[in-house]
């Protein structure tokens, strides 16, 4: 195997890796769910396919194999992402099912070096980024310079739902800021529990605890909570 070209191949995913890292760093600040790993991993793992084409015959079917492979591998991420809530779980998981089968694709197309190089690209984003994306989040947790979503949950008696949804549309409607993007009910443990998403520009936890407090003094509401996460 010629130098130069493993050469050419590693500064390529490294410039990939780099630009990635970038974008996710931007990202992971501005605390979207695909932060800083799920974007260098996705940057590295398209980087890992479109430099396995190159170092095929331009009439040798594993490229065409590779095709399937990502394809399937598309569907096969979609499956391990779930939506908790207002929260997005499992995209670092996909994004590093994806880069493995790049490595899968390398090794079998008879490219071993090359996939060790990606190999050791995917482990160092996971051990060296995690401690990076803790530090990133901490600094972020309660910065008023993100987007957030919230959601009101109150649990209150049945029969008293209707009355509750016109006072949260009036309270959320006295607060400027705040957007009412949805309201549900459904049923709660023997009550009914009144569901309302929140988008706000800028956070703003002490207006939610101010409704909250209004909220609670009603007489028929049994408990009120709330949470926080970035607007996606």
């Amino acid at each position: 195997m010629p130098q130069n070209e493993l050469s050419t191949f590693a500064l390529n995913i490294g410039a990939a890796l780099l630009m990635g890292l970038a974008i996710g760093l931007e990202r992971q600040w501005r605390q979207h769910p695909a932060g800083l790993r799920t974007n260098t991993l996705v940057a590295l793992g398209a980087a890992l396919f479109v430099s396995l084409s190159l170092l095929m015959d331009e009439k040798a079917s594993p490229t065409r194999m590779a095709s399937y492979v990502v394809s399937g591998l598309g569907f096969l991420g979609g499956g391990v992402i779930l939506r908790d809530g207002l929260n997005v779980k499992g995209l670092n998981t996909a994004a590093t099912l994806w880069c493995s089968g790049a490595v899968g694709a390398l090794s079998g197309s008879g490219f071993p070096l090359h996939a060790l190089i990606g190999t050791a690209a995917i482990l160092g984003i996971h051990l060296t980024l995690r401690p990076v994306v803790m530090w990133i989040d901490n600094r972020t947790k309660m910065s008023a310079e993100v987007e957030t979503c919230y959601r009101l949950r109150v649990e209150c008696e049945r029969g008293h739902q209707a009355h509750l949804r016109h006072i949260l549309v009036k309270r959320l409607g006295g607060h400027k800021d705040l957007r009412l993007h949805g309201l549900s009910t459904k049923e709660a443990d023997g009550a009914i529990a009144v569901l309302a998403d929140i988008f706000v520009s800028t956070r703003n936890d002490k207006a939610m605890e101010e409704i909250v407090a209004v909220v609670s003094l009603e007489a028929h509401v049994k408990a009120v909570s709330w949470q926080a996460t970035v607007a996606t």
